[in-house]
């Protein structure tokens, strides 16, 4: 790949404890990871991201990092992880890590000294301590509130057993914010960078990267916050952190790359992260979240594309992650966007129309210009699982005071093959640190290989055609994109003058355009004629 490979790669997330356990112990490893790159280059990726695998607490998934040079014991050592970026890199995969900014763990030694040295002492001014308000400082700070719900403020105890003062954490109490205004918590992120260039990896996704920066005043949230006066998303300084971050990069070659989380509702806002010289990519979550309705979904598109177009940066398609309900079970729901807070235990499901719709919008997204995500499993179809209340480890449940499933549903061991857990995901038969579905015999990697209707066909093949086909994935020169009018309930776009995609919406069959063959249809055609929640890829010759 070119030096600017990113800009229409297809990226494979790996979530590491839920992809292949080699030791047998039920969680997953990095020598697992290993053992099944051959099935990765099979599949047609051309990198992989992996959400942290430093030591942790493991308070929030291992996003509550305690030592960024290092790995937790539960997946290997350094040397694994070092031998598994080569061993990608010898068959063709590129390996993109994760990294968090915005707080570390509270078993991460900078904390343990903060609060070991109490009230005022400069160990503290790395992270964000304060004195309560109230007679007593028995009240927070001000009024934030934690992204998993509750507030965003934790009381300390002294020495003594007494209440002393309050930090903040934007996440659970476990991931103590840090305190970007102090130049230590700066050069510590800028030789992070380094030591993780300097092991061979091609790019870092950085984690809730519009929260990073915080009004030093800490002042509470307004009602309706400015445009880029927000007290802690979307400060202006975030741009010369990310500017440096970006220089740093670009000293180890044109070919590696920064990626942000970036929740925001603004475009523009968005876009300022993706200028010359900040950030290379960022993920698209308007899209993920948008519902199946092709209105909706053209919108979100339009909106992208141009958005991107504008700074020059390639558009990054995401049906799912570690943190969204599986695309099978959201499409097959009433209510077919995702949100946070409508999560809810319970929820009808149609299974065969969300699989159905998934295809779909597996196709959709590809055909489009710019880079593809996918989330282990999803080349699967595997449905959201029902997590039986003892065993949710997502603190998201417990913030919501029990309401919200949580994120576990997506995250549970990928099943390899057989008829019963752990589906190969263990050499032997072990209980998994989350338990997997009794029903996934036939959802199995193995088991979908060799039949050419399955999501995993569905997958390698389309990934396959993306690839080798000039017109399809960055979207310049021969891949430029046009829309095609053939109806309202149809989505349909040129890439360059060969490649044409739709997809329907229609509640019936509709038409195909005149083309010389059909490369690849999410369904079966109908006498010919694309049936509704399909998508057929077509060569006009």
């Amino acid at each position: 790949m070119s030096t600017d490979w990113w800009r229409g790669a297809a990226i494979y997330q790996v979530y590491p404890r839920s992809f292949g356990d080699a030791n047998g112990d039920g969680s997953g490893d990095l020598a697992g990871v290993r053992t099944r790159l051959a099935y990765l280059a099979g599949l047609g990726v051309d990198a992989l991201w992996f959400t942290p695998w430093y030591p942790s607490p493991m308070a929030d998934g291992g996003y509550d990092v305690a030592d960024y040079r290092a790995i937790d014991p539960l997946f290997g050592d350094l040397a694994e992880a070092e031998a598994l970026i080569r061993d990608a890199a010898a068959v063709g995969v590129r390996t993109i890590i994760d990294v968090v900014p915005n707080h570390v763990s509270d078993q991460h030694v900078w904390f343990g000294a903060a609060l070991a040295a109490g009230r005022g002492a400069p160990e503290r001014e790395r992270f964000w301590f304060r004195d309560g308000r109230g007679t007593d400082g028995e009240l927070p700070p001000n009024g934030w509130i934690s992204e998993f719900g509750g507030s965003a403020w934790s009381r300390v105890t002294g020495p003594d057993g007494r209440p002393e003062q309050w930090y903040l954490h934007l996440f659970a109490p476990g991931q103590p914010d840090l305190n970007w205004g102090h130049p230590e918590v700066v050069a510590e992120h800028e030789e992070i960078l380094r030591f993780w260039f300097d092991r061979g990896v091609a790019g870092i996704r950085i984690d809730s990267a519009a929260l990073v920066a915080k009004d030093e005043r800490l002042p509470d949230v307004p009602g309706t916050p400015h445009r880029g006066e927000h007290p802690y998303v979307d400060r202006e300084d975030l741009q010369g952190i990310y500017r440096s971050w970006r220089r740093i990069a670009e000293s180890y070659g044109p070919d590696r790359v920064l990626i942000g989380e970036i929740w925001l509702p603004d475009a523009e806002r968005f876009a300022r992260y993706l200028r010359p010289g900040v950030l290379h990519s960022a993920f698209n979550f308007d899209f993920m979240a948008a519902p199946w309705d092709g209105k909706a979904l053209r919108v979100s598109i339009e909106q992208t594309l141009d958005v991107h177009d504008r700074v020059g940066a390639p558009a990054t398609w995401v049906l799912s992650n570690h943190d969204v309900t599986r695309p099978v079970t959201r499409y097959g729901r009433e209510d077919t966007a995702f949100a946070f807070d409508t999560k809810r235990f319970g929820t009808p499901t149609d299974l065969a129309l969300g699989t159905r719709r998934a295809r779909a919008a597996a196709l959709l997204a590809m055909a489009l210009p710019g880079a593809f995500y996918l989330f282990q499993g999803e080349e699967l179809g595997l449905p959201e699982a029902d997590i039986p209340i003892d065993r949710i480890e997502d603190p998201m449940h417990a913030r919501s005071g029990g309401l919200d499933p949580g994120r576990d549903g997506c995250r549970v061991p990928f099943p390899w093959s057989g008829t019963e857990p752990p589906y190969g995901f263990s050499p032997r038969p072990v209980e998994t640190w989350l338990p997997q579905p009794v029903d996934w015999g036939s959802r199995t990697a193995a088991a979908q290989a060799g039949d050419p209707g399955s999501m995993l066909s569905l997958y390698r093949t389309a990934l396959r055609l993306r690839r080798d086909r000039p017109d399809l994935g960055a979207g310049d020169g021969a891949g430029r994109f046009a829309w095609l009018d053939l109806g309202p309930d149809v989505l349909a776009f040129a890439r360059g003058d060969r490649f044409v995609s739709v997809t329907s919406f229609s509640g019936g069959p509709v038409d195909l355009p005149a083309h010389a063959r059909v490369l690849l249809t999410s369904s079966p055609l109908e006498d010919g004629r694309l049936p509704s929640d399909a998508t057929a890829w077509l060569d006009l010759g």
